[in-house]
This record gives C-alpha cells, sequence and structure tokens, in this order.
C-alpha cells in the first residue's frame, strides 16, 4: 500500500499567444482560488526570465494577490532564484508576506538561473565581472536572517537588531547538489521530476542523510510532477501538444508563447517521431483522471514523498482547470465547490 500525500499546485503562469503577461497572471490568480476550493494545500509560483511564454519573472510579487484572494491555501514560491538577489532583501520580502499572512508563506529556494547566461547577466547589479558560485553562502545567510541570528559583529552587525517573521522554507532542486544542502541544513526537499524524471536516488540520498533542525525534524520530500488530465487520453493528447512544441523549440533557442493546439499539432505531425515520445527524457503524465492518479501515485511511491505538486503547461486556461479539476477529484479532495 502507498503511503498518503499532498497535492498541491505548481504554477509557471503559461502565457497564451494572443494574450498578455497580465491575462496570465489573473488566469494564476483565477487557479488558486479554484485550487482552495478543490483542495489542494499549496500553490506555488515559478520564477521564469526573459521568455515570452512564461509571466511569472517575480513570483515574491505575485504570492501576495494570490494569499489575498484565497484564506486557507498555503501560497509560496518555486521557488526563488536565490543567485539572482541579496539574501536580505528576499528575507525583508518573506518577512512582510509572513506578517500579512501569518502560517501560509512558503518560500521555496532553487539555485538555477531560470533563463539564459545571457539574461542571468543582465539580472547582475555588479556586471564587472561573473556572479560568483556562492549560493551555500547566500542560503545560510538567508536563513540565519529569517531564524533571527543575525550578525552580531562586523559590518552587518546593526541587522542583528532586526527581527523577521519567517515563512516555511523548502529547498528545490533537479540535481544532487540540492540534495546534499537539504540533508545537511534540515530543510524540506523538493524534487523537479517534471525537469529530470531520474531523481529517486537524490531524494533517498537526501532521507539518508538528513540533520534534524528547529525547522525541520524529520526528512521532508516532495515531488514536482508534469500531469494533464482530461475526459479520454485522446483529449490529453491533444492538451499536452502546445507544452510539447514550445519545449522542442526551446531546445532550439526559440522562445514562443503558448501556441493554440491546431498549430501544435501542426508542428508536431512534421517532426516525424510519434508525439507521445516529443520531448524525449522528460516524463509527461496524461489520460483520464484514474490513469494520471495511478500514475501520480506511481512517482510518489517512488520518491516515497509526503506531498506531490502538479504542473503543466495547456493553452487554453479553462482546459487547464478542468485538467485540476479531475486530479483533485480523482483522488477525492476535500472539495468546497
Amino acid at each position: 500500500m502507498s503511503r498518503p500525500f499532498r497535492l498541491s499546485v505548481l504554477d509557471q503562469s503559461p502565457i497564451p499567444e494572443g494574450c498578455t503577461v497580465g491575462d496570465a497572471l489573473r488566469n494564476s490568480i483565477d487557479l488558486a482560488r479554484l485550487a482552495e476550493r478543490l483542495g489542494y494545500h499549496r500553490y506555488w509560483l515559478a520564477e521564469h526570465h526573459g521568455t515570452p511564454g512564461l509571466a511569472c519573472a517575480s513570483p515574491e510579487v505575485v504570492v501576495g494577490p494570490v494569499a489575498a484572494a484565497t484564506s486557507r491555501l498555503r501560497v509560496g514560491t518555486g521557488g526563488v532564484m536565490l543567485p539572482h538577489y541579496s539574501p536580505l532583501k528576499v528575507a525583508e520580502s518573506f518577512s512582510m508576506l509572513s506578517s500579512l499572512f501569518p502560517g501560509r508563506i512558503d518560500l521555496g529556494i532553487g539555485r538555477a538561473a531560470g533563463t539564459s547566461a545571457s539574461v542571468a547577466y543582465a539580472l547582475q547589479r555588479d556586471r564587472r565581472q561573473p556572479a560568483p558560485d556562492d549560493f551555500y553562502e547566500q542560503l545560510n545567510e538567508l536563513l540565519g536572517y529569517l531564524d533571527n541570528r543575525g550578525p552580531a559583529s562586523g559590518p552587518f552587525r546593526q541587522l542583528a537588531a532586526m527581527h523577521f517573521e519567517s515563512p516555511e522554507v523548502a529547498l528545490l532542486g533537479s540535481s544532487a547538489q540540492s540534495a546534499v544542502w537539504a540533508a545537511e541544513m534540515g530543510l524540506p526537499y523538493v524534487f523537479a521530476d517534471f525537469i529530470n524524471p531520474m531523481g529517486e536516488p537524490m531524494a533517498a540520498y537526501y532521507r539518508d542523510n538528513f540533520q534534524p533542525s528547529q525547522r525541520c525534524k524529520e526528512p521532508r520530500v516532495g515531488v514536482a510532477v508534469w500531469a494533464i488530465c482530461a475526459e479520454s487520453d485522446e483529449e490529453a493528447l491533444l492538451l499536452s501538444a502546445s507544452f510539447r512544441m514550445v519545449m522542442l523549440l526551446l531546445y532550439r533557442g526559440q522562445l514562443i508563447a503558448v501556441p493554440p493546439i491546431d498549430r501544435a499539432m501542426a508542428f508536431l505531425a512534421k517532426e516525424g517521431v510519434p508525439i507521445d515520445q516529443l520531448p524525449a527524457h522528460r516524463r509527461i503524465i496524461m489520460g483520464t483522471p484514474e490513469k494520471v492518479r495511478a500514475a501520480i501515485e506511481a512517482v510518489a511511491a517512488d520518491y516515497s514523498a509526503e506531498e506531490v505538486f502538479v504542473v503543466n503547461i495547456v493553452y487554453e486556461h479553462a482546459a487547464r482547470r478542468r485538467s485540476y479539476e479531475l486530479i483533485a477529484k480523482s483522488f477525492e479532495l476535500k472539495s468546497t465547490l
């Protein structure tokens, strides 16, 4: 028998072709309201820069409106890409959010750029040289602020008098290094299976080497999976076409808004490979509610996960809403609809 797990949402705020960034962000808020009514546990917003297909460049800006539009749902980031930011600024922003919405704010932290190398360079404040690879030091500094153990000496000693309201912190990853740090620092760990569907060894390492902390007494694994649910397998395959086209072109250096299904199907048909095999090396769960539930349960079991985040990109917002509705119903979440 598989272990129980919570079901949550990871939202990349897709921009359908012909829509604006504002449209996409309003869709995110609308989807969050629905997710709360359907019984999902958390709603996390991703960070991406310099792409016409994803709207959320600053998830910390959207967390507040989503939290204000809901009342029970935990709201957070999946995640803040810490190398772009000052740890103090992140601590201040999430302390404010935690003060406004006590007990409901999450800070998921990642170390990827979330963009191309050139855009990452443009995000740097000091461009005289490449940014240092000091994520470990940044993370320690950030946790120091949020734990209210700021520096007592040195140039930052005045910060010791500051008080921070702390969100729940988790470390995100799609490779082995994040598992090492999450275990060492005693943080919850969320693996991006939708990026790298070979994360079970990383999750196992994390569990085996976890060091309890004040923030997290026991290891806690989450896994983010790609899943599209529809009334039939055929419809789910059609809905997945838009994402498949986006990803194939991304691998070829072309960034586009989320295309309509008919254009995506025409593009994929020219690839000479069965559509359900594109793109390679990605796990895409799709199909009827029964099939999607079974596949999600299998991934959760592989990771021994306490929580599963469902992420997808669909051209039509109504179809995206319906996908989350069908998944919630298949898992018999406690809905208030």
